[in-house]
């Protein structure tokens, strides 16, 4: 349009000299082109205008449609609100019906557990008390027997001396110790001696009443509580009842085993009101029954006290002697019956007590034994003799054995052996000279460690000997596996075997056996003539005895020895 406006101007003003004719239409279309663009104009703002218009409806249509989609979006906000809400409340409501499901669960499990720990506690308690019961009677019994101990022994008889007291009645005490238990502990082992503890237990119980207690001590010691008795004789009924019941053989683990006792018996009220005075005299009789040959009763007196304590005396004594040189040895001799010359002896030991004189073995090696000295002693008459035996030999004095008795304890001691060599080398003795005698019993005692300990002292010239052969508890396929060379007749064989005809049964076939079996045999124990002649009409090569002689110093039996004795000596 502003093109066609410049041009129309341009053309006026080359057309000037026109005429008004033309000017006045000119004019008139001026004025109506100007009407008409002024139209146009209006036309043109207002087309505008309506478009301006148009595009704000349009605007406002989209601000509509923008505000409805907007408030649908609202609606949808709070549609997923509502939803979301809806939704947390059902969770809410899961989560509250779960977690109401888990407090019930876990109510049930606490209640469960709690029912457990109830019969756990009941079990508990029930286990507690029966701990305590058995502790209690491990409390007041003896392990090994599970008879009644020292302590529930004292407390039934501090109540059976206050019954008695009150009733105006008598009890017993009886204090029972095994005879030459140690040799079967020794000899067999503690398995053994345990076995024979039991069933020994066992028989006690059955020889005595219901109201009657038997209870151990310890070691091989058992008392006895007799609270009712009408007399002093029913308890010495009782005391042989139970000796016949253990004398009778045991058969523990393999082994054919004998066993005696020796009983000692107090009566409540004469020899003691309290319970520690009734064992104690029970106990000091027991050792007057031991020392009158074992496998009895006595009943307790008065001055049985007075060697009670003598017997202490003799104990502290006795651990002095040795520092003192209180002990001596004599030697009895061993004579070749055929012959009748000496070809050995027997070292022993007596001594020499500053107050009570000349003691004979009988009167302390059981002490001895008891207070553990009889290691020491052995082995002090092992030296002695060894050296007695070099000094006849150096002084040219006929060539002669000399026997020494070995205990259980020396020969189970782990330097045995070697103090045997040391002994021989320090004396210069040649070990062909000396012969150990052992019982039966120290040698069955670990056959295997035995069996080595018997053949090097073999192998190293040492002579060995069974001695009180047929008293103990071997079985004799052993005289066959180790190297014995002598067997030992018991004298209690021996002692009567011209007057019963067991007896003398025994020791022929003993001598048979021997010779049977290439040993020599020796039958200790000869007192009499008949004796004599018996053992030579069953050809035992060897006696020892008072019959031949007693025995003697060192400077006497060396004089016996250059004599040449060739008939009994009866010095």
């Amino acid at each position: 349009m502003k093109q066609n406006y410049n041009d129309g101007v341009s053309d006026a003003s080359s057309q000037m000299g026109m005429s008004n004719r033309h000017k006045d239409n000119a004019l008139t279309n001026f004025r109506n082109d100007i009407t008409r663009r002024e139209s146009a104009v209006v036309e043109d703002e207002a087309a505008v205008l309506g478009r301006e218009k148009l595009a704000t409806a349009r605007e406002d249509a989209a601000e509509l449609r923008e505000g409805k989609a907007t408030a649908r979006e609202e609606a949808a906000d709070l549609r997923e609100g509502a939803a979301t809400a809806r939704e947390q409340g059902i969770r809410a409501g899961e989560t509250l019906q779960t977690g109401s499901d888990d407090h019930v669960q876990m109510l049930q499990q606490a209640n469960a557990h709690l029912v457990t720990a109830a019969i756990e506690a009941h079990k508990l308690t029930e286990q507690v008390e029966t701990a305590k019961v058995k502790l209690d009677h491990l409390a007041h019994h003896d392990a090994l027997t599970d008879l009644p101990n020292r302590m529930l022994l004292q407390d039934r008889l501090n109540q059976a001396i206050e019954v008695a007291r009150r009733q105006c009645r008598q009890l017993a005490v009886m204090f029972m110790d095994l005879d030459r238990f140690k040799h079967i502990n020794d000899s067999l082992g503690h398995a053994v001696g345990d076995g024979l503890l039991q069933s020994v237990a066992q028989r006690l119980v059955a020889c005595v009443r219901q109201s009657d207690t038997v209870s151990r001590q310890g070691g091989d010691e058992f008392v006895l509580l007799l609270p009712y008795i009408e007399h002093a004789e029913d308890a010495a009924r009782s005391a042989q009842k139970m000796l016949a019941a253990l004398a009778l053989p045991y058969q523990i683990d393999g082994n054919d085993l004998h066993i005696s006792v020796s009983i000692g018996i107090s009566i409540y009220p004469d020899d003691g009101q309290d319970a520690p005075t009734l064992i104690k005299c029970a106990d000091t009789a027991m050792y007057v029954a031991k020392e009158n040959g074992r496998n009895n009763y006595k009943f307790f007196e008065q001055d049985m006290n007075a060697r009670a304590v003598e017997r202490q005396s003799v104990e502290a004594s006795l651990r002095r002697a040795l520092e003192r040189n209180e002990f001596v040895l004599h030697y009895q001799p061993k004579i070749d019956l055929q012959s009748g010359e000496i070809v050995g002896v027997e070292a022993l030991i007596r001594w020499q007590h500053p107050d009570l004189g000349l003691l004979s073995p009988a009167q302390f090696v059981l002490i001895a034994e008891d207070c553990g000295l009889i290691l020491p002693i052995g082995r002090w008459v092992l030296r002695e003799a060894c050296l007695q035996a070099r000094a006849w030999l150096q002084a040219g004095l006929p060539a002669i054995t000399v026997a020494v008795n070995t205990s259980a304890l020396e020969f189970r001691a782990k330097d045995f052996l070697d103090y045997v060599r040391a002994t021989l080398a320090d004396t210069r003795l040649e070990p062909r000279y000396l012969q150990l005698e052992l019982t039966e019993s120290v040698l069955m005692r670990d056959a295997e460690s035995t069996d080595g300990v018997l053949h090097a002292l073999a192998d190293l010239g040492v002579k060995l000997a069974i001695d009180d052969f047929g008293t103990g508890y071997s079985s004799l396929s052993y005289l066959r596996r180790f190297p014995i060379d002598t067997l030992k007749i018991d004298q209690s064989f021996v002692n009567h075997m011209t007057s019963n005809t067991d007896d003398a049964t025994i020791v022929s076939a003993v001598i048979s056996m021997g010779k049977s079996l290439r040993h020599r045999v020796i039958a200790e124990g000869v007192e009499t003539t008949e004796q004599h002649a018996f053992l030579l009409a069953q050809h035992c090569d060897e006696g020892q005895g008072n019959y031949f002689s007693q025995p003697v110093l060192a400077e006497a039996l060396a004089n016996l020895l250059k004599s040449g004795v060739s008939r009994p000596l009866r010095v």
